[in-house]
């Protein structure tokens, strides 16, 4: 008897690559339900060769659903996660609604499998932030190996992680430059096409902006409280990958040579990193791909312990979609749930 999931937000970005991803990985599902709000009912949605049919999500029943995968923003995860957990079906939410909850998970399965364990305690378990998860990813094993003190990263993040309208400003404005139209700025603060904008999410009093604050509390409450890190996320014109320049100085000694060795061996990297021209990934190569891709890893000599590094994935896929998927899959995996018709 397999499991019944539902996707929440399945006519979005995110929503759709969960659906992909959940066939292409064999996700062991007898029946996947498509939920959006009530403008949506009844658009259809590709599921492998099937199609299916969304369904409202402020009037699903979710008492004999076993995971709800959650991308539909955190006004609505706030007001629906909490009440679909008390049906007894977990949800695994991609929003930034309750990531700094103590009381829900924040998960990258392979960073920190064992803190899924806590999600009982609300049924709702977290994702990180997109820039965040690909971040992690290249950090633990690092940080197992010789002890992170500090992280300097500077983003490079595709306009997808702003959700389609972000896509679509890209697209219309690159042909308006081409044609002579106006550009207009709708969805960014600037100019997106042939610009970039050192700017996602809003402004905080500090001067950082919140995308730049998620990095910081998420890599603490993942990996370790005692990392410093300190971030400027910038918004390319890139459709679909994020990338990190990345700096880390290290409590130990640790060479490039042996930072790539580990790399080699840890969960979900794929080290891609010879000095010669294209030897290293870029978004483009990314996008599509479940690894995290480290590439330019080199010994930073103005500090003691340092090194430097890029650091690029697919943001709708291991940002996001992906990393939700793999969550459901730790859960089953670990015993800690079986399918609701089975057990009744």
């Amino acid at each position: 008897m397999g499991f019944k999931i539902a996707v929440a937000g399945a006519t979005g970005n995110v929503g759709r690559e969960m659906l992909n991803i959940l066939e292409e990985r064999g996700f062991p599902a007898d029946e996947i339900v498509p939920l959006a709000s009530r403008r949506s009912v009844g658009t259809e949605v590709s599921y492998g060769d099937r199609t299916l049919k969304v369904k409202a999500l402020d009037n699903y029943d979710f008492s004999d659903t076993d995971i709800c995968l959650m991308s539909a923003g955190g006004n609505v995860s706030k007001e629906f996660s909490p009440r679909i957990g008390r049906q007894g079906c977990v949800v695994i939410d991609n929003s930034s609604a309750w990531r700094y909850d103590a009381e829900v998970p924040l998960i990258v399965p392979e960073v920190n499998p064992n803190a899924v364990d806590g999600f009982t305690k609300k049924n709702i378990i977290a994702n990180p932030n997109c820039s965040t998860a690909q971040l992690v990813v290249a950090l633990k094993p690092l940080h197992d190996a010789a002890g992170i003190k500090r992280v300097v990263v500077a983003t490079y993040q595709s306009v997808s992680g702003a959700g389609k309208e972000g896509m679509d400003e890209l697209f219309e404005q690159t042909r308006a430059v081409f044609v002579a139209d106006p550009v207009e700025a709708k969805k960014f603060t600037k100019r997106i096409a042939f610009n970039v904008i050192p700017h996602c999410d809003v402004f905080m009093e500090d001067g950082s902006t919140k995308e730049e604050w998620k990095m910081v509390a998420e890599i603490k409450k993942m990996v370790d409280p005692k990392i410093k890190l300190t971030a400027t996320c910038v918004r390319v014109p890139v459709f679909i990958g994020h990338s990190e320049a990345v700096n880390v100085e290290f409590e130990r000694p640790i060479t490039a040579e042996e930072a790539r060795e580990i790399l080699r061996e840890a969960p979900g990297c794929l080290v891609v990193d010879k000095h010669e021209d294209g030897g290293y990934v870029t978004p483009l190569e990314s996008a599509g791909e479940d690894a995290t891709y480290i590439s330019r890893i080199r010994e930073d000599v103005t500090i003691e312990n340092g090194l430097s590094m890029w650091v690029v994935a697919d943001n709708l896929r291991k940002g996001a979609a992906l990393n939700a998927v793999q969550i459901a899959e730790l859960l089953i995996a670990r015993g800690l749930i079986t399918p609701k018709k089975q057990a009744a």
